[in-house]
């Protein structure tokens, strides 16, 4: 129960950073959008885009710190000897990308 309870959060935490990262990317298109449709110079705006920038940037190292962690939390489940499949979270199996297929 104790690792089924990390795994849950964890992967949960790894959805709110992917979902994090969507939303600032999105965010930095529409500021693109924006200064292109107010006809606002590139310099005016690019203090801001250059903060969401660093921002996404910041977001991918979480992201990549992240996935390390549930690799290494991946192999102290196997030392402690737990069997069980850490990513039986529903977040995890909730959005299937079409083509894909696992494999052994």
């Amino acid at each position: 129960m104790v690792a089924r309870r990390v795994a849950t959060k964890l992967l949960a935490t790894e959805h709110a950073v992917d979902e994090a990262i969507a939303d600032a990317t999105e965010l930095m298109s529409d500021m693109v959008r924006a200064r292109r449709e107010l006809s606002i110079a590139a310099t005016s705006s690019d203090p801001s885009i250059a903060k969401v920038a660093a921002a996404i940037a910041a977001l991918s190292e979480a992201r990549t710190a992240m996935v390390e962690a549930h690799g290494e939390l991946n192999e102290l489940k196997l030392r402690l000897g737990i069997r069980t499949k850490m990513g039986e979270d529903k977040l995890e199996e909730a959005t299937p990308v079409a083509g894909l297929r696992e494999v052994a």
